[in-house]
């Protein structure tokens, strides 16, 4: 891999908000050796002149189900894993194509969809998985009717989750998802829009089944993320030192003081909660269950208010199912009106680095972080909905310091 050197470039610092005019930008070996404001030599790098257009770094969506070829999640767990993975080769290029160089998988992806990407036999940002999510009977994981008396699937089906019951249950359920890799452990901890029969209000797990879940993520040094809607669910989970609570639409102030107290992350999806209202049952959600989406669909916007008004830290997540999947970038849009567009960009980046463990290695510009750049026509800090229109805005896109993407205009 030879160096590249992008020169005239104004840089997007994520962490301050502002933008660095006049950068130049060395990158070797699939990361950034240099960054400055005066000239880097390098004997033989490619020259990209950016030519005052806007380098940031790649965005991270921290909640995606790349596997979620339909959002008929019992429906998935009877499919072919390769007719799955064949689905969801295009899913992941169309994301890397919008410019997210890192998505966090919520439950569905392993090691060797991870491992695939890596290798550039699927095109795709890199995946961050935990295996499956981690469900109690009758759990927002737990895919069977009030019918279904038996549990046909197994654990190397192409299910999201995983049913396990009582503290030794939930250890070996996560020392063996971490035996295959996961670098973060999902907690399904309370009722869910796409579950047959759990309650939407609903608290699962036990308070002694999610401290053995989180001692065993703590142990083997990664974070635990937990499914929640209500502050009652939300409160329970953050003094037991879970890092990133998704969804969160009915928390409450009592929450908010949590998330801060404890340096959590709330991972809003409001963009699944508008698709799902809109075209669920099209995407195979089954009509019974889309009417359990208007019990948070609302919420959502004011869990978002007080959140950012508390001074709550927040990731960028999306939860898109299937042909929903096209919605992603919509997020941005959703929150807008809420969210400053730096803050925004923050929790796109360097926040979803410092949720995960990964300060420093992506989602910023400085020097040894990953080569995940984009070239922006211009400058999202002023109008974040330019990195809603990648075919018009992205000029080009590198992963791991290879270009996926480039269309600099001369």
């Amino acid at each position: 891999m030879h160096d590249i050197l992008f020169i005239n470039a104004n840089v997007i610092d994520t962490r301050r908000g502002e933008v660095l005019a006049d950068q130049q930008v060395l990158i070797r070996d699939g990361r950034i050796a240099q960054v400055a404001s005066t000239a880097i030599t390098s004997e033989g790098a490619e020259v990209i002149d950016v030519k005052g257009r806007y380098l940031m770094p790649g965005l991270c969506d921290s909640h995606v189900h790349v596997t979620a070829i339909t959002a008929n999640f019992a429906l998935l767990g009877n499919m072919s894993p390769f007719y799955v993975t064949a689905k969801t080769g295009p899913m992941l290029n169309n994301m890397l194509m919008r410019g997210f160089t890192t998505v966090r998988d919520a439950g569905g992806a392993d090691y060797g969809l991870a491992q695939a990407v890596a290798e550039d036999s699927l095109l795709g940002p890199r995946i961050l998985y935990c295996g499956k999510a981690l469900s109690q009977t009758g759990g927002h994981a737990d895919m069977r009717g009030p019918g279904q008396q038996t549990f046909e699937g197994c654990f190397c089906c192409a299910g999201l989750g995983r049913v396990c019951d009582g503290v030794a249950e939930v250890r070996r359920a996560c020392r063996d998802e971490i035996r295959k890799g996961a670098t973060q452990i999902k907690i399904m901890a309370s009722g869910g829009v796409s579950s047959p029969t759990d309650r939407i209000d609903s608290t699962q797990f036990s308070l002694e089944e999610i401290d053995a879940i989180v001692e065993e993520a703590t142990a083997a040094n990664i974070h635990t993320m937990a499914h929640a809607y209500t502050a009652r669910a939300i409160n329970r989970l953050l003094p037991r030192g879970v890092k990133t609570i998704e969804h969160g639409n009915l928390l409450d102030e009592e929450s908010c003081r949590l998330f801060v107290q404890h340096n959590a992350y709330l991972t809003p999806t409001l963009v699944v909660y508008d698709a799902l209202a809109k075209e669920g049952v099209e995407a195979g959600l089954p009509k019974e269950l889309q009417m359990k989406v208007y019990d948070v669909l609302e919420a959502g916007g004011r869990a978002l208010e007080m959140a950012q008004r508390h001074g709550v830290k927040m990731l960028y997540g999306s939860d898109l199912l299937g042909q929903m999947e096209r919605h992603q970038l919509q997020e941005f849009n959703l929150r807008a009106d809420v969210v400053p567009a730096a803050e925004l960009i923050r929790a796109a980046t360097c926040h979803a680095a410092d949720a995960f463990g990964y300060s420093g290695d992506f989602g910023e510009i400085i020097e040894q972080g990953r080569a995940d750049l984009l070239v922006l026509e211009h400058n999202p800090l002023d109008d974040i909905g330019v990195l809603t229109r990648p075919d018009s805005e992205l000029s080009l896109i590198m992963k791991a310091g290879r270009i996926y993407k480039r269309t600099l205009a001369d």
